[in-house]
């Protein structure tokens, strides 16, 4: 059988990544500014092409993903992160997500970023 997603070759980024589209709105948009996050680990040239992806399928594709432009960036973002960094993001979705508990990992991330300013 073969993957037909980026995410299936991972058993944990695939159970995130489907416990994350079945989520609400409000935890999806949480999710996405989690995963921007990754930004800051990720080099320049590859978040180049995560904004040529999001003009390439916005309003476009069939993936569950490609009606928001936000969640196209985060998706792509990890889609094209580390494997380490993946597999750090889905435990992180995973926990928060299965414990209704996204907002604390918002909270958890902004008070890493001003600790860090």
């Amino acid at each position: 059988m073969t993957n037909r997603r980026w995410y299936d070759q991972d058993p944990l980024l695939k159970e995130a990544m489907e416990l994350l589209s079945l989520s609400s709105e409000e935890e999806k948009g949480q999710a996405a500014d989690f995963i921007m996050k990754l930004k800051e680990q990720v080099a320049a040239e590859v978040i180049e092409r995560v904004y040529e992806s999001v003009s390439k399928y916005f309003m476009k594709g069939n993936r569950w993903y490609d009606r928001d432009p936000v969640m196209i960036k985060a998706m792509e973002l990890l889609r094209v992160a580390p494997s380490h960094i993946q597999i750090a993001a889905a435990k992180k979705l995973l926990n928060a997500l299965s414990r209704g508990e996204m907002s604390e990992l918002v909270k958890e991330i902004r008070q890493k970023e001003e600790n860090n300013d």
